[in-house]
């Protein structure tokens, strides 16, 4: 059983942490030992949310360290551009191209810098328009899921496994909406 560690990072309010929640259901599921640390900073405000899965056939830490992810979720730009040092020399990024102005942005101290992602180098970036997508399942809110689903495409479970841990995870009144977000995002 091959050890997969994810880091799921964005600004509060984002769906991170059901996105975290849908990922472990998955692993757990595939017979995964998994471990999920959530680490909150300002999040109501808009600051980062960081959530780190960890999974293998033993895991005795949730924590993922620089230089140690097979994957980092990015629901944000600058987001995927902060923590892409904690991938993996063949790592990957997958990140949502919206921008959204972190504190030094909206006080007018800095602009936000349009190229973010130009400098990363020895990773593979995957940049996608989630809200678009999510926007055109029926929510800007189900990002979290469209970005999930890149990830699903990514990873040796059968979608199937991953739209059963969206019907036990979502509320039934979201679920044909986040069904839709994944399937627009996985790419059918």
């Amino acid at each position: 059983m091959k050890s997969i560690n994810v880091m799921i990072v964005g600004v509060g309010g984002q769906g991170s942490l059901l996105a975290s929640r849908l990922l472990g259901a998955v692993l757990v599921s595939e017979g995964y030992d998994v471990k999920v640390s959530e680490v909150h900073g300002m999040s109501q405000r808009g600051g980062s949310v960081v959530t780190y899965v960890r999974a293998g056939e033993k895991v005795a830490s949730p924590i993922v360290e620089q230089g140690e992810a097979d994957f980092v979720l990015a629901f944000e730009k600058l987001e995927g551009a902060r923590f892409a040092p904690y991938l993996k020399k063949d790592g990957i990024l997958i990140v949502n191209t919206q921008e959204i102005d972190p504190m030094p942005v909206i006080t007018g101290k800095t602009g936000y810098p349009s190229d973010a992602l130009d400098h990363l180098t020895g990773i593979e970036v995957e940049a996608l328009d989630a809200k678009t997508l999510a926007e055109k399942a029926g929510s800007v809110k189900a990002v979290n899921v469209v970005l999930l689903s890149r990830l699903a495409k990514r990873l040796p479970f059968p979608k199937s496994v991953w739209t059963k841990a969206l019907a036990e995870t979502v509320a039934p009144r979201f679920l044909e909406m986040n069904l839709r977000a994944f399937d627009l995002g996985y790419g059918e």
